[in-house]
């Protein structure tokens, strides 16, 4: 009976040992529910290429962390709210999801966040913009990672006014985040000694901006800055192109722009603009090896949403590998422990109010001649530090910081 025990209790260790690795991990695997814009006015910027970078990330992990399988799912919330809401209130209920992420579309990201809050899951914001997110709106498990309203307004709103724009106007997209956007580039604006002369909200998502384009035309303003994204911007630029805008003096300004813009609308169009990145493809040796591989699975170069989703999912994971388990508030410590280092981020800090601090950068759309390979369109003209960018932790209004 002393041997049979002996061998029982020998076989139990044994089987510890081989399951400990993911003995902490709840449900026996790491899920992550990824919501974005699959097929709407966001959907080139985020969309089906976010999808893409978050499975590079778990396959960097060979598809497991801690010993235990990472299973990814993904639903299109459609821009709206309620769908994002009660798709990630079902995943976390039933689907055991263990964190949420990508989340473009401010009302979208700010609606899981009280869904995120209620059942203490984290939040991996890539594509949303308003900085309220790591201010009044904040939440314990809400990170914030690829940019902000903020950091465009210091980067581009600051730039352009140094040049001599100095009066803007504003076609601003009528929901939170285009409020946001506009709010904190006036900031900008108006502390660099210029003047908002006037605004004109349109509806999201918009396909027609003439007569917002003649209104901004009309107002006589040196600037007319876009608080939009997407197809929006997109569609905003060809109006003012069709309406000899810029050949007649005022200069548009984008305040939020990505790579897949560009390539819609071509170098001629855009060239000269100047806009503020978080992530450009050709920067460095590593932005170049990892976007080829993106390239190789989707046809299309990264956009800086993109680059960040896989950036944060690769994060988490990186903390749950650390700490062998998935609990939510030992992983979120980990994670800010860890700096961020990888193709998106160097030496990028998490802080308390869930800002992810990071470089961003000030680039100036090339012109066609000055282009020597497909998706060669950016040149960068200056690097922003990440507190400059997105303010120093005093600022942030996150009550639970």
């Amino acid at each position: 009976m002393k041997l049979f025990n002996t061998l029982a209790a020998s076989a139990s260790a044994l089987a510890l040992l081989a399951s400990g690795a993911s003995a902490e991990i709840s449900g026996g695997s790491v899920k992550i529910g990824l919501l974005t814009d699959m097929s709407g006015t966001y959907s080139d910027l985020a969309g089906p290429g976010t999808i893409a970078a978050a499975e590079m990330a778990i396959e960097e992990f060979g598809g497991k962390v801690a010993g235990a399988p990472v299973e990814l799912v993904s639903a299109d919330h459609q821009n709206k709210a309620d769908i994002a809401a009660n798709t990630a209130r079902e995943w976390g209920d039933t689907g055991q999801v263990d964190a949420f992420a990508e989340l473009v579309t401010t009302s979208v990201a700010m609606a899981v966040f009280e869904v995120a809050k209620q059942q203490n899951k984290i939040a991996l914001v890539s594509g949303a913009a308003t900085s309220a997110l790591t201010n009044d709106a904040c939440i314990p498990t809400g990170l914030h990672w690829t940019y902000n309203t903020r950091a465009q307004a210091v980067g581009t709103g600051a730039s352009i006014v140094a040049e001599g724009g100095d009066s803007w106007y504003f076609l601003t997209a009528d929901y939170a985040f285009g409020e946001a956007l506009q709010k904190d580039v006036s900031k900008v604006v108006e502390a660099a000694g210029g003047t908002v002369v006037g605004a004109a909200k349109h509806p999201f998502p918009a396909s027609d901006f003439s007569s917002f384009m003649l209104q901004a035309q009309a107002s006589g303003a040196k600037v007319i800055g876009l608080a939009n994204a997407g197809n929006d911007t997109i569609n905003a630029i060809k109006a003012a192109k069709e309406f000899g805008i810029v050949d007649a003096g005022q200069k548009i300004a984008g305040l939020l722009v990505f790579l897949s813009d560009i390539h819609a609308l071509g170098l001629e169009t855009a060239q000269g603009m100047q806009m503020t990145v978080s992530f450009y493809w050709d920067r460095t040796d590593a932005t170049r090896e990892w976007s080829k591989r993106f390239y190789d699975r989707t046809g299309k170069m990264p956009t800086g949403v993109q680059a960040g989703t896989y950036s944060s999912v690769l994060h988490y994971l990186k903390a749950i590998e650390a700490t062998g388990s998935d609990d939510t508030d030992t992983v979120l410590a980990k994670m800010r422990e860890l700096p961020v280092n990888d193709i998106f981020a160097e030496n990028g800090v998490l802080r308390s109010d869930g800002r992810m601090v990071h470089d961003m950068y000030l680039a100036e759309v090339k012109s066609p001649a000055d282009s020597s390979q497909p998706w060669d369109y950016l040149k960068i003209v200056r690097t922003i530090p990440g507190e400059e960018a997105f303010g120093p932790l005093s600022e942030s209004t996150c009550p639970t910081k």
